[in-house]
């Protein structure tokens, strides 16, 4: 169940009305409702008692904390975009903000293949201490592999339902994604194994879950807060975690999942144009140029296209950086 905020500033019914369509649409959008209960006692802080979004509210809104981050201030600027857009389909004339990107870019840690042997193990032999949670040690081994194999983004698989995941063909149905976008994963033959396996096993645990990967709360799915904890966790029981300059994120497995399938395109001899449309759909990106960024910011990747192909600099483009 979603939590529901009390909003009570001027925008309040208009907030509420984005709420419910976007979950009418599917979206939990809960970290999005928080954000904007945030915005609604700002308003009412600020005394902004306007029935429509001004610039000024907006140019306040947009002031960067001393504690945040510019990533994080503009993802703040992005929900009121949102909105903003909401109110003008209604025919009520607001500001809209400009979408802003991201001016700090991180250069994403790639793991190595001892790295990511190491993490694995760590996984492999998790086990909760109390027997009633045994069955996230199995739901783990799988949501982790599906990270890397085949590159799905952190909510892709927390979202997983059941009627989503075709076990015996080994095909992943990802439905409203980023950019409200749906699309058909196919999993290599050994993944599908280890999705029928697990699934035999917690079927007859829990027979009439919806979620792939149900949460401590079986009639929801597990917490995307509750992977990045447990990334984070598994990573320091490795021997690397003290090894390395800037510690790797869940998401990385992504990062790496692409760096190493293009690496062994180049060392194969496979024509990067013509795969990279193949792989950027199987990503889920709106175009070829964002799976390219994933590569392109990676010296070590980009080192090899340079060993295998005296025409690189043509094949991978400059992009403007923006966060997949």
């Amino acid at each position: 169940m979603n939590k529901n905020y009390v909003y009570s500033s001027s925008l309040a019914s208009y907030i509420q009305g984005l709420i419910c369509q976007k979950r009418a649409d599917g979206f939990l959008y809960e970290y999005e409702a928080y954000i904007l209960k945030v915005f609604d006692d700002f308003c009412i802080d600020n005394c902004f008692c306007d029935p429509v979004i001004k610039r000024e509210l907006v140019m306040e809104w947009a002031v960067q904390r001393p504690t945040e981050g510019i990533n994080y201030r503009n993802q703040r600027v992005s929900f009121i975009r949102q909105l903003s857009l909401y109110m003008n389909s209604l025919g009520i004339n607001s500001y809209i903000p400009r979408k802003m990107a991201s001016k700090v870019t991180t250069v994403p840690h790639i793991l190595s293949e001892d790295e990511l042997k190491s993490f694995y193990q760590v996984v492999d032999t998790y086990l909760p201490d109390k027997e009633i949670w045994h069955r996230f040690s199995m739901e783990y081994q799988i949501i982790f592999r599906l990270y890397y194999c085949c590159g799905l983004r952190l909510s892709e698989v927390c979202n997983l339902k059941v009627k989503d995941v075709n076990i015996e063909d080994g095909i992943l149905k990802i439905i409203q994604s980023k950019g409200n976008k749906d699309r058909l994963v196919y999993m290599a033959d050994d993944v599908s194994e280890l999705c029928r396996n697990y699934y035999k096993k917690i079927s007859s645990t829990l027979p009439d879950c919806k979620w792939f990967f149900p949460g401590r709360v079986t009639d929801k799915p597990i917490q995307k807060t509750s992977m990045d904890i447990k990334f984070k966790q598994f990573w320091e029981l490795t021997p690397f975690a003290n090894a390395c300059d800037k510690a790797p994120t869940i998401h990385a497995l992504r990062h790496t999942f692409v760096v190493n399938r293009m690496n062994q395109w180049m060392i194969d001899g496979v024509a990067l144009n013509t795969m990279m449309p193949y792989l950027s759909r199987y990503l889920g990106h709106s175009s070829i140029e964002g799976t390219f960024y994933y590569y392109h910011q990676v010296d070590m990747a980009f080192q090899i296209v340079r060993q295998k192909d005296s025409l690189s600099g043509k094949v991978i483009p400059e992009v403007i950086p923006y966060e997949e």
